[in-house]
């Protein structure tokens, strides 16, 4: 049986060695490391985030059990209060950039979208994460309460964060929005939360395409009907513009046949189905599904520390953590949902074996002299 180094060293060997010290040194802060490093931090927090760690001294004690297995990951044991300082004030901007290298790469692996137009489709939305407030000051929601919100724009090829930032609870989603540098004739979609007009307008200027649900109490002057047959479920499809907005909007009726649910959909792409429209807005719940399955299985809503720094380098570890998954399940090819993948590297991360394995292991060779197959 050929030597094999543990599930957790062949996975960390995605992330190039040389390419995370260079990271390393231009983000390094104060003075250097004597026997701790960066390295030892994100292996250690990577390790919590694939097998659900709650607690600096749960990471620690998980850790010093495997000593013995450490030497191929490249770290040493450490104490909980060097990993506590170092996640307080070593800037979490490294682990940034380590997630947009890493982003990089799972894009090329990434399959491609369902519609047939060939231009990005991103999808946006927000999600609250409660935070005590005497603990977390920096994040003020209430008055008495505390909460973060974090702000992702979803790639729909391989659904990968490809936008991610964390704000106070009370920071308008919008006002991320505006920041977003979409690459022209991409689509974008999002709810009724993103309503902004002057938006609508840059959005139209930029030649990107929106596809969102139209607010009740929004002014529209109707226009035509768009000719031709609709599809299925459409009970309205014409141009439409919006007071106070320069150009041409369009207004979709959709009945949908498994809620009974009708919505009016706003857009300003003119040269997609009316159906096609509708399927777009259907692809956001995506996002949902997204943040409800980080906050179910990667630990993003209890926090190690308490500054936004320990916040946020502990938020873009556990992205880095997604996108490990979403790596390799686009590496092996195999159909594994990501909970699946997770549930195998939780059981085996520190086991000597081929971690290609724990997704397909071979097949038993059944041999010919085997007594219940000469009793056929």
């Amino acid at each position: 049986m050929p030597h094999c180094s543990t599930v957790l060293s062949q996975i960390v060997r995605i992330f190039p060695r040389h390419e995370f010290q260079a990271l390393a040194k231009k983000y390094h802060a104060g003075q250097k490391f004597r026997s701790f490093s960066r390295w030892t931090q994100f292996v250690s927090l990577l390790t919590a985030q694939l097998t659900g760690r709650d607690s600096l001294r749960d990471i620690v004690e998980n850790m010093s059990a495997q000593t013995s297995k450490l030497y191929h990951l490249g770290i040493k044991p450490f104490s909980r209060s060097t990993l506590a300082r170092t996640n307080e004030t070593q800037p979490h901007q490294m682990y940034e950039a380590l997630f947009q290298r890493l982003l990089t790469r799972c894009q090329g692996l990434a399959p491609t979208k369902r519609f047939k137009f060939k231009e990005k489709l991103y999808l946006l939305d927000a999600s609250m994460i409660d935070l005590t407030l005497s603990l977390f000051p920096w994040a003020k929601y209430r008055k008495s309460k505390g909460a973060a919100k974090l702000h992702i724009g979803l790639d729909a090829d391989g659904y990968l964060p490809a936008f991610v930032d964390m704000t106070e609870g009370k920071e308008h989603e919008i006002n991320r929005a505006r920041e977003l540098e979409l690459p022209k004739g991409s689509y974008v979609v999002f709810d009724r939360g993103y309503t902004d007009y002057t938006w609508y307008q840059d959005l139209c200027e930029e030649d990107i395409r929106f596809v969102t649900r139209l607010k009740r109490n929004a002014v529209a002057i109707s226009g035509p009907k768009r000719r031709g047959r609709r599809s299925p479920g459409v009970l309205r499809d014409q141009q439409i513009q919006l007071k106070g907005v320069a150009g041409t909007f369009r207004k979709v009726v959709y009945l949908d046949a498994e809620t009974n649910i009708t919505y009016e959909f706003l857009t300003n792409a003119l040269d997609i189905p009316a159906a096609t429209v509708a399927e777009l807005y259907k692809e956001r719940w995506q996002i949902e599904l997204f943040f409800k399955w980080i906050k179910q299985n990667l630990r993003v809503k209890s926090f190690l520390g308490t500054s936004r720094n320990a916040v946020m380098t502990q938020l873009w570890i556990a992205l880095c953590a997604y996108l490990v998954l979403a790596f390799l399940k686009f590496q092996s090819k195999l159909g594994h949902s990501m909970q699946q993948m997770l549930r195998l590297l939780q059981l085996n991360l520190f086991e000597r074996r081929d971690f290609m394995e724990l997704f397909a292991p071979p097949r038993p060779k059944r041999l010919l002299c085997d007594k219940q197959l000469s009793l056929i």
